[in-house]
């Protein structure tokens, strides 16, 4: 019975009743479960991990279809996207190979509400916010060694023993990856795990009538217990991290720099001016056009990113990859069969490389990461040749 189950917690606060259920993302139990506790509690509000965001993904689905890819690329969301489209590959691949759907326990939680007449609450702070206040407590080397981990886990094929199947299937599938995620990064803690704890805790707590049931990742309901008799400002938990200055100033400090040391090179002596100039267009041209070839972009993309990134890499504002994936876009159209088979294709990567919609947001972020090296490249040997020729 339910009552009985060690996946439920109970908590009397303030004259209301608090039914917190802790479930698995990966659990066919864990959704049934959460029918049978809502069925038999009738309760007026259930609360369910999932913010706006999310929740309007498992409403609508994934309208690939209703992509712009042009519009991506012009807001500067291609990276965004792609990154996004491969965590989604890693769910939807463990999830397939557990034999069960992502989230069914959240879509058995919202389906149960409608069916008891009961509010439904979405407790969860935005995703977007939580990954900014993630992002701002990281340095350098912390976002280069986090990605790196995340792009590893994602193309990884190492096989997923029996005995890690079913850990996978009693657990939070994604809170045990955050746990290790915490582990190898401390500072990642606090925004992935309390702060969230902290604002669920307050939303399940401000939720209509007296009696809420709140359907939870595990890992989440030890830390909600505790923090449900507290009060927490949930403006200053949503409040997004002031941006760095640092980026700007280095983004503008850096072209100056080159463009001052070319012209006084050029006034000084013109034949090493000129070849400070070819220097900078080859490392940068050519770093950023092998990207695309990489990305197995068409010709005439290779070729717009070899002359936009000499350009490019001296404005902040613009990048070689915007170019050259619009042209990719324009010359091989993604057809409606690619973003039906979108979902499916990002499984592998091979598929990620064979999608047209994916291999254009590829294009767009391998020429402007070729780019970003010959920027560094090429302006270590602007510098060279201008001491060489002092």
């Amino acid at each position: 019975m339910p009552e009985d189950s060690e996946n439920i917690t109970r908590i009397h606060l303030d004259g209301k009743e608090y039914i917190l259920i802790g479930t698995a993302h990966v659990s066919k139990k864990s959704a049934e479960l959460v029918k049978e506790v809502i069925d038999m509690e009738k309760p007026d509000s259930v609360c369910v991990e999932l913010d706006q965001q999310r929740y309007q993904s498992i409403q609508e689905g994934n309208k690939w279809r209703e992509m712009d890819i042009f519009k991506v690329i012009k807001e500067k969301k291609a990276s965004l996207l792609l990154m996004n489209l491969a965590i989604s590959s890693f769910q939807k691949r463990m999830a397939k190979e557990l034999g069960v759907q992502a989230g069914q326990e959240m879509i058995q939680g919202i389906q149960s509400a409608k069916e008891n007449d009961a509010k439904l609450v979405l407790a969860d702070r935005n995703i977007q916010v939580t990954f900014s206040r993630i992002w701002g407590n990281l340095g350098l080397k912390g976002k280069a060694l986090l990605l790196s981990q995340i792009i590893y886990g994602i193309f990884s094929k190492e096989s997923i023993s029996e005995e890690e199947l079913e850990k996978m299937k009693s657990q939070d599938m994604l809170d045990s990856m955050l746990k290790e995620f915490t582990e190898a990064f401390p500072r990642l803690k606090t925004p992935l795990i309390d702060e969230r704890d902290q604002y669920l805790a307050q939303k399940i707590k401000k939720a209509p009538g007296e009696k809420v049931v709140a359907v939870l990742g595990a890992a989440h309901v030890p830390g909600i217990t505790k923090q449900i008799h507290k009060d927490h400002d949930l403006a200053a938990l949503t409040k997004l991290p002031p941006k760095s200055k640092a980026p700007k100033i280095i983004g503008w400090s850096i072209p100056i720099l080159i463009l001052l040391i070319v012209a006084y090179t050029f006034i000084a002596n013109p034949s090493a001016g000129t070849q400070q100039a070819i220097s900078w267009i080859i490392w940068n041209g050519s770093l950023s056009a092998i990207g695309t070839a990489i990305a197995f972009g068409h010709p005439l993309a290779i070729l717009t990113a070899f002359i936009a990134a000499p350009i490019t890499s001296l404005n902040p504002l613009l990048a070689a990859g915007w170019f050259a994936g619009a042209v990719q876009a324009y010359m091989r159209r993604p057809s409606v069969n690619d973003f039906e088979t979108l979902t499916e294709d990002v499984f592998s990567v091979k598929g990620f490389w064979n999608n047209k919609v994916t291999r254009v947001l590829l294009v767009v972020v391998l020429a402007n990461l070729g780019s970003s090296l010959g920027t560094f490249i090429g302006g270590a040997d602007v510098i060279r040749l201008f001491f060489q020729n002092l």
